[in-house]
């Protein structure tokens, strides 16, 4: 059983981890490819974060993470990175890998797969794709007294609170390829797996890159796809103009054959659709 699953945030990376632990727990034979969002992706204080594999790093990881956050906390202190995105000395060490790798010019697929296995997901079954090895970044337009300005959407999310936007500009998106694997994976999947992320933010962004939606229409296998928290969707929906229902969220896949799940779906319930588990 090939299952593959598009991701982003700690949501996506929660139920993922459930997936391979009910897997492992059933002892069923089934290869897991994640395909994370990178829109998320910023820069600060010189290194390269990426929220949403990040989480899945932490989420999948065979080590415990550490806890600590003195040396962020110095950064912060120093005025060289900022206190709306805080993150714990184990992630940080992780950014600090990521951009010295990238730096000496490997892709951020080839980073990602050395993370993946030195953090042991290649020995749970899982391989983590980024959604395209060229940088995108989201930022949300906002209005203001005189004119618009454009912030990154971890800015708009974490400092500013994520007050209403008029749209997202996805920059890079233009130039985005998929990265290697992606649509493979996709169209090989016995089963693909939309996890429960932002619909317009995380896995509307990776559906935004050249051929991965085409591949899901273009799919065999069955599509499952579960319903988001909706409570905390509401600055995001409403700048597409998307109500905050799970209708509002079901019809921005409408050109999509997917099963949806509720919310409160487990990963008990996806394997039951997919035949697995």
């Amino acid at each position: 059983m090939r299952i593959t699953v598009i991701s982003g945030g700690l949501a996506g990376a929660q139920l993922v981890s459930g997936l391979v632990d009910q897997l492992q727990d059933s002892h069923d034979r089934a290869e897991v490819t994640v395909i994370a969002n990178t829109g998320d992706d910023i820069t600060l204080a010189g290194l390269r974060a990426c929220p949403d594999l990040d989480a899945l790093l932490a989420q999948l990881s065979d080590a415990s993470p550490a806890a600590t956050t003195v040396v962020s906390d110095e950064l912060t202190s120093l005025g060289v990175h900022p206190d709306w995105y805080r993150v714990g000395d184990g992630e940080l060490a992780v950014q600090l890998a990521r951009t010295a790798w990238l730096g000496r010019g490997a892709t951020l697929s080839e980073v990602t797969a050395t993370l993946a296995e030195r953090r042991g997901l290649t020995e749970r079954g899982v391989r983590l794709l980024p959604m395209s090895d060229v940088p995108v970044e989201t930022h949300a337009v906002l209005d203001g007294e005189q004119e618009q300005q454009a912030v990154h959407v971890q800015q708009w999310r974490h400092d500013l609170g994520a007050p209403p936007a008029t749209r997202f500009i996805v920059a890079g998106m233009d130039r985005a390829t998929a990265a290697p694997g992606v649509l493979d994976a996709l169209r090989e999947a016995d089963v693909v797996v939309l996890a429960p992320a932002d619909p317009v933010l995380s896995i509307g962004i990776v559906l935004g890159v050249a051929g991965v939606r085409d591949a899901l229409r273009g799919t065999s296998a069955p599509i499952v796809g579960v319903t988001p928290d909706l409570a905390d969707l509401g600055p995001s929906l409403a700048a597409v103009d998307v109500e905050r229902t799970a209708d509002g969220v079901a019809s921005l896949y409408r050109d999509l054959r997917i099963t949806r799940l509720p919310a409160d779906a487990s990963p008990a319930d996806v394997l039951a659709i997919t035949g697995t588990g």
